[in-house]
């Protein structure tokens, strides 16, 4: 990705400071965004991830490090995913429950107003996509100019669809002295298909990005105008923070205790200062099948593909397989979706709709609303390769140099067989090198530590027996992450 240089100075004082959220859970994206690896963490319209090319966009605008909020779960992806490309610096904000958007962008400028109260915030979600970084350099000057002069500025997207996954703005009067700056005349919700197309058609209306720069001390003035309930409780878990070894954990009860409540709805939709800058960006906010059939790089017939698929007389489709050979035959406008535990098949005009097949999901408690078979720690990842009433079989791969927390389990015994690399493992008072192609034993109660001394990832096969082998069945004496 090209760095830009925004317009209007952006190296002048005031810094700076991009604010990246972080905790969408993408449920349109079902099956392959779910809660425990939401769509921001996958490689989506480029080689990089969503959060990735969002952090390097941040990069061009000015001297400082995002900072990035996000939930706690998520806390080590973010890291490992910044520094795979790079990133130094960052601060990474952890959410102990979500509250929407505006208690988490009160942290954020509360945290940045201690040492800096002029800085420039640039908020941006992390799972949006823009493809002219040149044009977003303009908009982006332009917007810096506006927030330098105590406005609450929001990026407008010039519409080319009726889109009815996105709220609108309607676009007022040129702002006196502020080029390509326009007072906002309505907020609009999520229209209907005919709403929509009206609005398109006449010209005046605006896509709603989520997008916003302001002062730290701005935003925070105006949420003591406007929702001092919500910048008063944030105010107390930003008090009751805490170190976690890189990471800064606001007061769970404090943060708890916050309205649930939007941006928009807290603060841009009733402050008198707030503005919108219209732009062309290549913007899409990549939250349904056929955007990403919209951003693709299609073929002579229209079609999307990423993976093992294979075509026959197919058009216009967007086919995916992060698993098995997916095969397509005479379908038109279709999207089919394949993970290792789930299939969508659906029309594209239905993209909207998949958010019901995960509400449905989670009525039933199936674990595929939520959860992948491959699920990612600190120190590497393990994935499921099958069940039974009292047995289950993982796969786990353990990073260069790291290490599982020293643990026990009351209910199941395991036995670790190497197939790629070397373990050290602990078991009691044993400590014992483990190679390619040998295995040990570990009884039920035992306690016990692996850990990966060499230079490529470990990869071992778990078989877990007894009673009840759910993960909260771990008591860790200790661990090098902090866990509890």
């Amino acid at each position: 990705m090209p760095a830009f240089e925004p317009h209007a100075a952006s190296t002048a004082t005031p810094m700076i400071v991009p604010v990246i959220l972080s905790g969408g859970t993408g449920t349109r994206l079902w099956p392959l965004s779910r809660e425990s690896f939401p769509k921001q963490f996958w490689p989506l319209v480029s080689e990089r991830t969503l959060i990735q090319d969002t952090a390097l966009r941040a990069l061009g605008a000015g001297i400082s490090a995002p900072l990035v909020v996000c939930n706690d779960a998520h806390r080590f992806v973010v890291a490992e995913q910044l520094r795979q490309v790079g990133i130094e610096g960052s601060r990474v904000v952890l959410e102990p429950v979500g509250r929407n958007s505006a208690p988490a962008i009160a942290a954020a400028a509360l945290i940045v107003a201690e040492t800096h109260p002029d800085a420039v915030l640039w908020l941006m979600a992390a799972d949006a996509a823009i493809s002219d970084t040149t044009a977003l350099g303009a908009a982006l000057g332009r917007a810096l100019a506006a927030a330098r002069a105590g406005y609450v500025v929001t990026f407008g997207m010039q519409p080319t669809a009726a889109e009815t996954g996105y709220g609108y703005i309607k676009s007022g009067a040129v702002v006196s002295g502020l080029e390509g700056v326009h007072a906002i005349a309505q907020f609009v919700e999520k229209p209907d298909a005919a709403t929509a197309k009206s609005m398109v058609a006449d010209g005046g209306h605006l896509w709603n990005s989520g997008m916003f720069v302001f002062t730290a001390a701005t935003l925070i003035a105006e949420l003591e105008r406007h929702a001092p309930d919500v910048l008063a409780a944030v105010r107390l878990a930003v008090a009751a923070r805490r170190t976690d070894l890189d990471f800064i954990r606001l007061g769970e009860a404090e943060f708890a205790a916050c309205p649930n409540i939007s941006i928009d709805y807290a603060l841009a939709e009733r402050t008198d200062r707030a503005v919108v800058v219209p732009a062309s960006l290549g913007w899409s906010d990549v939250g349904s099948w056929s955007a990403l059939w919209e951003l693709g790089e299609k073929d002579a017939a229209g079609n999307v593909v990423f993976g093992d698929v294979m075509l026959e007389g197919a058009k216009n489709c967007y086919a995916r397989t992060d698993s098995l050979l997916t095969a397509v035959v005479g379908l038109q406008d279709v999207v089919l979706v394949v993970t290792e535990d789930a299939v969508l098949a659906m029309h594209r005009d239905h993209a909207q709709d998949v958010k019901k097949i995960v509400e449905r999901l989670k009525a039933a408690k199936r674990s595929e609303a939520s959860a992948h078979r491959r699920m990612y720690r600190p120190w590497g990842f393990y994935e499921g390769i099958t069940k039974g009433e009292r047995f289950q079989v993982k796969r786990i791969v353990v990073s260069a140099g790291a290490k599982l927390s020293l643990q026990k389990h009351f209910h199941r015994a395991e036995h670790w067989v190497v197939v790629e690399g070397t373990a050290i493992v602990t078991r009691d008072d044993e400590t014992l090198m483990v190679r390619e192609n040998e295995s040990i034993y570990l009884p039920l109660g035992c306690v016990h530590r692996l850990e990966n001394p060499g230079k490529i990832p470990l990869t071992l096969i778990e078989v877990q027996s007894g009673p009840y082998l759910g993960e909260d069945d771990i008591v860790r004496i200790e661990d090098t992450y902090g866990r509890e």
